[in-house]
């Protein structure tokens, strides 16, 4: 059996963020201090957090979105979400203006406000919420301007994804990120997006048939249940279960088209995983590695090919065979 543990521990470290883990933090802070400091915010006690992939480390290279949930926990109930969200506009558009080229740097959303960060190549999304009538979760603004606001609990997911990871020593979160890239590979930047087929993800290890003894086990078992949890979501409209709060589904943005191209994709992506799993051949099942896992956000190729092997997968051949007593002399230098 394939397993090539080294190749995806180089698949892993391939697919880390690299200079984003300094300018993801760096613009969250930024963003926090503007909205922290602005005196009518500061009544309602603003209190920004960290949240979304990069805080839940399951991000991949590169970072494009930072999510802030920005805590109220005393906005008055008259204050309605158009309110907040003109509000946030008016600070965060006072604090960061336009971009060199002119831009406005902060741009309107359905439930936020994004912010630009030209310099590090990435976007600052600020959300506002306020305490749900349980005291334990909190809401957000639907879309629309009707003041309408629907229930969530983002921080919740982070400590799940703590407590999974931890219960799989250690696989569960480089699971979710192969998954992610994966994803990327597969769809690019068609949806469903990368949390749907995170939280498909921690379903799938929640049942407790997602198994294994090293990555490339882990990994294949997770496509394995995920594409199932795909198959049931695009065909039987089985929902995905929101793990942060009981009863309740999440929501995706998707054409029929684009699911049936997820359901399809990553049915076969599970068989060729499997199939690459149990393939004798090294070099073959590098080449499936390789198709699965794509690029990187700097355009290399994520899974390298085991020492031995052609970029085809075939095996090198060498001018010296093993156990030969006579081997050519070299320069005698040293680099």
């Amino acid at each position: 059996m394939a397993h090539l543990k080294q190749q995806f521990k180089d698949a892993l470290s391939s697919i880390e963020p690299g200079d984003d883990k300094a300018n993801a933090p760096e613009a969250h802070r930024r963003v926090r201090d503007a909205l922290a400091a602005d005196v009518k915010l500061a009544e309602y006690g603003v209190n920004p957090v960290l949240i979304g992939s990069y805080k839940r480390s399951v991000s991949i290279k590169r970072v494009k979105d930072v999510d802030v949930f920005v805590r109220l926990p005393d906005l008055p109930n008259d204050v309605t979400s158009k309110e907040i969200l003109d509000r946030f506009f008016t600070v965060l558009h006072g604090e960061f203006g336009r971009d060199d080229d002119g831009h406005q740097r902060t741009k309107r959303q359905d439930r936020s406000l994004q912010v630009s960060f030209p310099d590090y190549d990435l976007y600052v999304d600020a959300v506002p919420a306020r305490p749900h009538w349980d005291g334990e979760t909190w809401e957000i603004p639907q879309k629309g301007d009707d003041n309408q606001w629907v229930r969530t609990n983002p921080e919740m997911l982070t400590s799940l994804s703590t407590e999974m990871n931890t219960e799989h020593d250690g696989f569960y979160v480089p699971t979710v990120k192969l998954l992610r890239q994966t994803r990327r590979a597969l769809l690019g930047k068609k949806k469903p997006g990368g949390f749907f087929f995170e939280v498909a993800a921690y379903q799938a290890f929640a049942t407790g048939l997602v198994t294994g003894s090293d990555h490339a086990e882990y990994y294949a078992s997770a496509l394995d249940e995920v594409s199932k949890i795909i198959e049931d979501f695009v065909t039987y409209g089985t929902a995905v279960s929101d793990p942060t709060l009981p009863g309740q589904s999440i929501g995706i943005r998707a054409t029929d088209d684009e699911l049936e191209a997820a359901r399809t994709r990553f049915l076969d992506a599970a068989v060729d995983a499997q199939d690459a799993l149990d393939e004798e051949d090294e070099g073959k099942a590098a080449l499936v590695f390789q198709r699965l896992l794509g690029k990187n956000g700097d355009d290399e190729t994520v899974f390298p090919m085991p020492r031995g092997f052609n970029d085809d997968g075939s095996k090198r051949e060498f001018a010296i065979s093993a156990g030969e007593r006579v081997v050519p002399a070299g320069a005698r230098t040293f680099g």
